[in-house]
């Protein structure tokens, strides 16, 4: 076992949780200043610098994103950054407050929770460990972990894991609101025991056969990386990427539920101690149900230098980065529309032209990385939402993918 469950707060936590504010009061309290701004300048350091187009930085776009950010703190959000780049031009900006206590301006160059983001860092390091020949993609997850994968599931591959075709259903976790999800938030998952407990079900559907976006794939995937190196996730993400890369302030929490340095307090609505509903602070939320799937901490900054390596090919290199902007020829379980999710990045159109990125949700917090597949246009924001892990996409995030790459297109 990895680790022994919990639901205690860790010592010397003192809880900040107990925002009693209605929505009406919490929010009576956000008349903070917008804080907008627009720089040019390289988008990484460890890259050519960008020049600002006129398509970018003086017509369209900055006015969108003006649009796009302005009114924060709202019911939806109470903060966002977003930083764009590309051979386009180059756009930063950050609106809302740090914090609704304080109403300080929000801090640009801090740290958030970027959820499923962290599957590109683990499919990247998996696509690098098939490049070294210590994973093989068609080759079959049980063969790596018998112990642990049943034999009903003994036909699902390595890339099926990756592309969320593999057929696992989802692990079961306590709960079933919000508030009660809220009041287990220190539990300490265990990755093999979520595995345990989705395999002990039966397939969703036959492994290659549909495409059903879920965490457990890439619980498993974080699982043989250990296998195959003999070394923790953690350490082969750091010394394969976050290194090399310089990402100085990405970093995974482990079973710490605080965000380590600067951050912008995330928020969500929920039912409060007194019965009303309101804004409450989640800022301090255990992530271990996530792991390879959903815990990573970072910035704009660092997701911004990660997404421009990778999409020039300088994270995954060769032919295996052609995984990552594969589609699967399966459709979708739940709605029949054609599979959206590669090894690590998904797809749509926006504007007439093909946008590859990932989006994450943990809660009082949304994230993304997004680029044309070129690299003429990435986008990365930090969105936090009040209702991050809700069915629809957080009205602030969906204003910026837009104002950024145009809306969705009709096929």
């Amino acid at each position: 076992m990895r680790s022994t469950r919990k639901n205690q707060p860790p010592a010397g936590y003192a809880s900040t949780a107990r925002n009693r504010r209605a929505r009406g009061g919490a929010l009576a309290l956000l008349a903070a200043t917008l804080v907008l701004g627009a720089v040019t300048g390289p988008a990484v350091a460890a890259a050519p610098p960008a020049p600002p187009s006129p398509a970018l930085s003086a017509q369209s776009a900055i006015p969108a994103l003006d649009k796009a950010l302005a009114g924060l703190p709202s019911a939806d959000a109470t903060a966002a950054l977003v930083r764009v780049g590309g051979t386009e031009g180059v756009w930063r900006g950050s609106s809302g407050v740090h914090d609704l206590e304080s109403g300080r301006p929000a801090d640009p160059a801090a740290r958030f929770r970027a959820g499923s983001v962290t599957k590109v860092f683990t499919a990247a390091v998996a696509l690098q460990l098939a490049s070294e020949g210590r994973l093989d993609l068609d080759r079959s997850a049980r063969s790596y972990l018998p112990e642990l994968i049943p034999a009903s599931y003994g036909g699902v591959t390595v890339r099926q894991l990756l592309n969320h075709t593999h057929g696992i259903p989802a692990a079961d976790f306590p709960g079933t609101t919000v508030e009660e999800w809220y009041a287990d938030r220190f539990r300490i998952h265990d990755p093999e025991d979520m595995v345990r407990s989705a395999t002990s079900k039966k397939p969703e559907f036959a492994p290659g056969e549909r495409q059903h976006y879920l965490n457990i794939g890439y619980t498993v995937a974080g699982l043989l990386i250990e296998k195959v190196t003999g070394d923790t996730y953690e350490h082969q993400v750091a010394r394969r990427i976050l290194k090399p890369l310089g990402l100085r302030d990405t970093y995974f929490p482990g079973s710490d539920p605080h965000i380590a340095g600067p951050h912008n307090h995330g928020y969500q609505t929920m039912t409060l101690d007194d019965g009303t509903k309101g804004l409450r602070d989640v800022s301090v939320w255990g992530t271990t149900d996530g792991w390879a799937a959903g815990d990573i901490v970072s910035t704009t900054a660092d997701l911004e230098r990660f997404t421009r390596a990778l999409f020039c090919g300088r994270v995954v290199r060769g032919p295996l980065l052609e995984e990552m902007f594969t589609l699967p020829k399966v459709t979708d379980l739940g709605s029949g529309a054609p599979a959206a999710y590669a090894v690590g990045l998904s797809m749509k159109k926006l504007g007439g032209r093909e946008v590859w990125g990932k989006t994450g949700g943990r809660w009082g917090y949304n994230a993304a990385i997004a680029s044309t597949r070129g690299g003429s246009r990435t986008l990365v924001y930090s969105v936090n939402s009040t209702d991050a892990k809700g069915r629809d996409t957080n009205p602030v995030a969906l204003n910026i993918m837009v104002a950024v790459y145009g809306k969705p297109s009709k096929e």
